[in-house]
């Protein structure tokens, strides 16, 4: 039996406090990514991000798009017309759930369907109190009363 170590346990002895976000990402490794619909990740600057999803022949009322606990999923439930004889049918229009796990930092700005491409804005927001400040060295006897 072959045991699968651990790629992020290399990171371990260098952080603190990343524990949860380490086994995330690890857990992320078995998923098998559907190729269902096609779509976009575009980083537009250092803090906005669009996620694009082609779907063409889809309408916003085919589809769900839901934060929970930072994982963004967008599903379709799509009920299957049995009055359509097609000749060819090469548009998929089909069910499917597609998710992407975010930073607990991303927040999600709009969604919006124009023209079988549905763009969901997305925000990296740092909490002021997270932003990067200059620590001022106190005296030891500072450290010792407090």
């Amino acid at each position: 039996m072959t045991l699968i170590q651990n790629p992020f346990s290399r990171y371990e002895p260098f952080t603190v406090g990343f524990d949860r976000a380490l086994r995330r990402l690890d857990s992320l490794s078995d998923v098998k990514t559907p190729s269902y619909p096609p779509y976009n990740i575009v980083q537009v600057d250092d803090d906005n991000y669009i996620v694009e999803l082609a779907l063409a022949g889809f309408t916003e009322q085919d589809l769900s798009v839901e934060l929970k606990e930072q994982v963004l999923t967008v599903t379709s439930s799509v009920e299957k017309s049995e009055e359509t004889n097609y000749v060819h049918h090469g548009i998929a229009k089909r069910n499917f759930t597609r998710s992407f796990t975010l930073a607990d930092t991303i927040e999600v700005v709009t969604a919006a369907m124009t023209d079988g491409m549905l763009r969901i804005k997305l925000r990296n927001v740092i909490p002021e109190h997270k932003k990067s400040r200059k620590i001022v060295i106190g005296e030891r006897k500072q450290l010792l009363t407090e």
